[in-house]
């Protein structure tokens, strides 16, 4: 459904314009209670802001760390299958969350990628048909102090590869 709307919404619109909107109005993005604020003309960078709020503060009165892992959970993969296109698969593998400091403030978290790092992924999916990459991204607050420090594990595969792979996983069951 996501992805038929975006084909359409690309006839109007920048595919930057649809990734922030669709992001800060998607059912499951908002319930995170976080915002992408900033997402540059070709998706290599985007930013979230988590406000503390009613619904995202736990016992102690910070954020929660679950809100905190929910609002950085889909923006690396999506971002991803965007820069990579439709010849490829992209998935989330793997997190590792480690909390610095209680989120008492508004924070806010950047997304990366740059083009080297896009050529790198499609040169070793080339040549193995798959492969995992981690990234590391940081939610700080104003002041730049760590608040949390996330390191996500993505597996990308070539379409073809992959659903030949999970044909063989069928077949094997």
């Amino acid at each position: 459904m996501y992805k038929k709307g975006t084909e359409i919404l690309k006839r109007f619109f920048k595919t930057s314009t649809i990734y922030k909107y669709g992001f800060n109005w998607s059912p499951m993005y908002r319930r995170t209670t976080a915002k992408l604020i900033e997402v540059s003309d070709d998706l290599l960078y985007v930013k979230i802001r988590i406000k503390p709020n009613w619904k995202n503060r736990n016992y102690a009165g910070s954020i929660f760390g679950g809100s905190m892992l929910s609002a950085t959970d889909p923006i690396y993969m999506i971002q991803l299958i965007q820069l990579l296109g439709d010849d490829y698969v992209v998935w989330d593998k793997a997190v590792e969350a480690r909390y610095k400091k209680p989120g008492k403030t508004t924070i806010y978290g950047e997304f990366v990628f740059n083009t080297k790092e896009i050529e790198t992924i499609k040169e070793s999916v080339a040549l193995q048909n798959e492969t995992d990459i981690t990234k590391t991204m940081y939610l700080v607050d104003a002041e730049q102090n760590i608040i949390a420090t996330f390191n996500k594990t993505l597996y990308i595969a070539n379409k073809q590869f992959y659903k030949e792979k999970l044909a063989k996983r069928k077949t094997n069951k």
